[in-house]
């Protein structure tokens, strides 16, 4: 080696010592604030775990406690993160062996969903200006929506997930806002979900000049945020289809391609369209309202064979289920709709729309039987929707997305 190229390899190391060493600092400096961290300062996060050697049959899904270091809390060990594990005790995997994953993987990835994608319904109380019929409104009205952009069921039910978490994320939201907010959380879903989602300005269209395009794509980012840009939930209407496959299963080869009766699933997709209206429905796990309803069409031994429930886990949401379900049973059993541009194969998975405030409005006299013999109809629907805050086209006048 010549003394140039020597005196330029020296000369390298010397100009990358100082960061050399500063890197080294920034190094040290992180492992000793690590070991200085008292244990008060840990947060607590639960998780389920794969517990059992691979290979083997699992005995069972258990939840473990993980801890998780958070510099930025100072408090005590009181201030812990809640999660709620009602329903989520569970045995092994339902689903059967797949030749592209692990059935065991898949079905707890699908288990610790149930624990990130958080919803309730004291959303009500962080808004003292909304009411539960207000948000019955407006998802009847998103699902109008769906059915006139020809959307699948699964866009329609991210965008509740989207709207019940985002509005649990904040607080005193005005009902002015509510339209906004939920067209945006079904623009977000379609663009995720469809492969060929309305355009912007479409969704603007169909609140009536209520929401602009500016105002959507804000609301989009405000939402995106509020939602820690967690867009990836299993909602009602996956876990159904689920259910529906593994018990109607006959070629595992093809786990993947539908193999259950479009028949049953779209009377089941009827009464869970109509049980999210109400509110207390987001007192329960998805998997477990849609393991409810599939009882209610099967038997408790399939639904125990298909989700691994036990009749602990699902028996107070198939109780409070049972008043939806006489209303949806004194209905003609709902017809496959001519969509356009839709296979006659896929028809039954996009999203449609029927009477349902007042089935909501009847199921819920079930519930809390009033005083009043005949309610007025004004009863049935929210000031809000009277004031004619949703008020987009009739569906009939909506164009069709190219």
């Amino acid at each position: 080696m010549s003394r140039r190229s020597g005196r330029n390899t020296l000369q390298a190391r010397n100009e990358n010592a100082p960061e050399m060493n500063a890197t080294l600092t920034r190094k040290r400096k992180s492992e000793e604030c690590n070991k200085k961290m008292p244990s008060a300062a840990k947060k607590q996060s639960y998780e389920i775990q794969n517990r059992w050697p691979e290979g083997e049959v699992s005995p069972s899904c258990v939840l473990i406690e993980t801890p998780h270091k958070e510099p930025e809390e100072t408090t005590n060990s009181s201030c812990f993160k809640r999660y709620r594990f009602r329903n989520l005790f569970i045995k092994p995997s339902p689903l059967p062996n797949l030749s592209w994953a692990s059935s065991d993987d898949v079905w707890i990835k699908m288990l610790n969903k149930e624990l990130k994608y958080v919803h309730d319904k004291s959303i009500m109380e962080r808004h003292p200006s909304l009411q539960p019929k207000m948000r019955a409104i407006l998802l009847d009205w998103l699902m109008e929506v769906s059915e006139a952009y020809s959307l699948h069921r699964e866009t329609y039910y991210l965008a509740q997930d989207f709207f019940d978490r985002f509005m649990l994320s904040q607080s005193d939201v005005p009902k002015h806002q509510l339209q906004l907010i939920g067209i945006t959380a079904l623009f977000v879903a379609a663009k995720l979900e469809e492969i060929y989602p309305p355009k912007l300005h479409e969704f603007a269209y169909v609140t009536d000049g209520a929401c602009d395009e500016e105002e959507i794509l804000g609301m989009e980012l405000v939402m995106l945020k509020g939602l820690k840009w967690e867009l990836c939930p299993e909602t009602v209407m996956s876990w159904l289809k689920l259910y529906s496959q593994v018990d109607s299963l006959k070629d595992q080869n093809n786990f993947l391609i539908p193999q259950f009766s479009s028949d049953v699933f779209m009377q089941i997709a009827r009464l869970l369209d109509l049980c999210m209206l109400d509110i207390n429905s987001l007192d329960f796990h998805y998997g477990v309202i849609a393991a409810a309803a599939f009882c209610h069409f099967t038997s408790f031994e399939v639904v125990h064979k298909v989700s691994g429930l036990t009749w602990e886990s699902v028996s107070a949401c198939i109780n409070w289920m049972s008043p939806f379900v006489k209303v949806v049973s004194e209905l003609k059993t709902p017809v496959l709709k001519d969509f356009r541009k839709i296979p006659l194969e896929d028809r039954h998975h996009i999203q449609t729309h029927s009477d349902y405030l007042g089935m909501l409005h009847d199921a819920l006299l079930r519930q809390e039987p009033t005083t009043e013999a005949h309610p007025r109809e004004e009863d049935r629907r929210s000031p809000v929707a009277m004031a004619g805050v949703l008020t987009p086209p009739k569906s009939t006048e909506k164009p069709v997305s190219q």
